[in-house]
């Protein structure tokens, strides 16, 4: 267990809880959360204005910044609206899970386009120190890995392997889909009469079943997809 702060401002006073550091940064990560699910994250029953200087805050002063006492409510507002200071150690135990994310993309998804030949994890990490890749532990391993892709590429040949695949999502589900979707090389976007989306994209191949599972659980299986060959263009 980590402990550390998690702090909000609201109406010029800054208000601190101290927190479990993992339990927090994956409750604040969470869509829909009980209030009653903050009382494994806190670690004390006490919202300070500083911590370090142990002031508390007064129960006039929670009623008139957040409308009410209740220490569970207030934390939870604390930790989706405020920041999670984020230990040295912890961080760096991200970056280096983040790093492995990074090099498991590559070497599962990239070739030599001369050879066709896969990218060994052992060479990907190579070529990452090669090009002094920094990985941010708060970026998606995906984004970075792309962007460290076109350093690469200025060093040896490589390129990602990818499946052209064809999406038809239902009116309903296209809202909470289409972020989905768009995080990939879209070629081509067309709304329906119905308000449906049918869309074109270029899939990394090592990512195509986590795309399918992440998109019939969205869609609750409506979704219909279909790899495109160069046969079924035509």
């Amino acid at each position: 267990m980590t402990e550390t702060i998690a702090r909000l401002k609201l109406k010029n006073k800054n208000f601190e809880i101290i927190v479990d550091c993992e339990k927090a940064v994956e409750l604040k990560n969470k869509k829909n959360i009980n209030p009653a699910d903050v009382s494994a994250v806190l670690l004390t029953d006490v919202v300070f204005k500083d911590y370090k200087k142990g002031f508390r805050a007064s129960m006039q002063e929670l009623e008139e910044a957040f409308n009410t006492t209740n220490i569970n409510e207030i934390a939870l507002r604390i930790l989706k609206e405020g920041e999670i200071v984020l230990p040295l150690a912890y961080r760096e135990k991200e970056r280096e899970k983040k790093l492995k994310q990074v090099i498991d993309f590559l070497a599962r998804n990239c070739i030599d386009p001369r050879t066709n030949a896969p990218f060994t994890r052992e060479r990907v990490e190579r070529l990452l120190e090669e090009v002094h890749a920094k990985i941010d532990e708060r970026k998606s391993a995906e984004e970075q890995a792309m962007n460290i892709l076109k350093e690469i590429q200025k060093v040896v040949p490589i390129r990602i392997e990818t499946k052209k695949i064809k999406v038809t999502i239902p009116a309903e589900y296209v809202g909470k889909t289409y972020g989905v979707i768009k995080k990939f090389n879209v070629e081509k976007e067309d709304w329906l009469s119905d308000g449906s989306l049918s869309a074109i994209l270029n899939l990394p191949a090592g990512m195509q079943i986590e795309f399918y599972d992440k998109l019939n659980e969205l869609t609750h299986g409506k979704a219909i997809t279909e790899e495109v060959t160069e046969k079924t263009e035509k």
